[in-house]
């Protein structure tokens, strides 16, 4: 049927081109869309069906190539977590050595024991310029780590997100399919339905035969009981009739009997 679609419509395609040059680029537009959806319409729903359950079943692999991804991601997220945590930790750490050096400087004193050494007010104030330079930078550097940070977990919760979102519509589009087969499955069972309903002609002829035969049948059975009752065999328990002929002879040879004895015999 596609095959016998596509070759009538090539076919008229070629004839408009012929008869209608470059005009014809309109007519071919409309054509391949009239081809389009006669061919659509001509693929049969059951096939279309399965193909849907097919292509919701190849949606297997991208989910778990989003859910691959969001794994990594979560990883590095962690990661980024971690990192962040320990530069907050150093930053304050670093923060009260400076205020401990500022606050050393600050007394007035020209030598400072550290660690069992000593050092000149003009070394540590050059440890402390070098120290708070460091400190500033880390500073810097632990704010654009937070913000990444922020950036990626953003990410990372639009990517769950899609991710539920693809696997919700999967869960539907399998529901909607399923549904799309039970109503298909209806439609059959009321096209059968329909189909029993054009044989009742037939039906009806089946049931005229079947009475037909009952009465029939009937008929005979009625015909063998008939027959038994008038043509059954002589009872051999009543006496048999006396013989009329002796009767008239006997009656009018001895004159009319007297009424005692008619209505003896």
């Amino acid at each position: 049927m596609i095959k016998k679609v596509i070759i009538v419509a090539g076919v008229v395609l070629l004839v408009v081109i012929l008869l209608f040059g470059r005009s014809a680029v309109s007519y071919v537009r409309t054509s391949a869309g009239y081809v389009t959806e006669s061919v659509r319409d001509a693929v049969p729903i059951e096939f279309e069906i399965k193909r849907a359950r097919g292509e919701i079943e190849n949606l297997l692999p991208e989910v778990r190539k989003n859910m691959y991804v969001i794994a990594k991601e979560e990883v590095e997220v962690q990661n980024l977590e971690n990192q962040v945590t320990e530069a907050k930790a150093s930053l304050q750490k670093d923060k009260g050595e400076i205020v401990r050096l500022s606050t050393d400087v600050k007394s007035g004193k020209e030598v400072f024991q550290y660690a069992g050494r000593s050092y000149s007010a003009g070394q540590v104030k050059v440890d402390l310029a070098n120290r708070f330079k460091r400190y500033k930078t880390n500073e810097a550097t632990l704010a654009s780590l937070r913000q990444i940070l922020s950036a990626r977990q953003q990410s990372l919760t639009a990517a769950r997100e899609k991710l539920e979102g693809m696997l919700a519509a999967k869960r539907q589009l399998k529901v909607e399919v399923e549904n799309l087969e039970a109503r298909l499955q209806m439609v059959a069972a009321a096209k059968a339905s329909n189909s029993y309903q054009f044989d009742d002609s037939r039906l009806g002829r089946v049931k005229e035969l079947v009475s037909n035969l009952r009465t029939r049948l009937d008929v005979a059975e009625r015909l063998v009981s008939a027959e038994t009752s008038f043509h059954g065999e002589i009872p051999l328990d009543e006496a048999a009739p006396e013989n009329i002929v002796d009767q008239v002879t006997e009656y009018f040879s001895t004159g009319k009997p007297s009424a005692e004895a008619v209505a003896a015999n």
